[in-house]
């Protein structure tokens, strides 16, 4: 059975258990980290198939978690979706431009993010 996993990064807490409940509904093995320096070293031990990594969280930003997971060639097969609450364009930019797979901004639809996921998991 080769199921996909999926690693939440989320310092809120509500975030990450309706997150956590979507992606497991979905069908997905799911972990979660609740900063970026656990999201970094979650992901540097399980490389999981894609990460849900929030932009603003203690320890280290999405950002930061981004660039050193691509600056590392062993996870390479490592796609993100960044999630961040801030739609502005310069944010979407600096989430591509360190490496993001693709980008959502919060209040998302729980659906959008489903088919999201489904489609990057494909």
């Amino acid at each position: 059975m080769n199921t996909k996993t999926v690693l939440i990064a989320d310092d809120e807490p509500n975030i990450l258990i309706s997150l956590e409940f979507l992606m497991k509904r979905e069908g997905w093995q799911v972990s979660v980290a609740r900063d970026g320096n656990e999201a970094l070293a979650a992901i540097q031990k399980q490389r999981p198939d894609l990460v849900l990594l929030d932009v603003m969280m203690p320890g280290r930003s999405g950002y930061d978690v981004c660039q050193a997971v691509r600056a590392d060639e062993s996870l390479s097969g490592v796609k993100i979706l960044m999630l961040t609450a801030k739609g502005r364009d310069t944010d979407v930019a600096q989430g591509l431009g360190v490496g993001a797979d693709a980008y959502m901004t919060k209040p998302f639809s729980t659906k959008d993010l489903a088919a999201k996921v489904r489609e990057m998991l494909s």
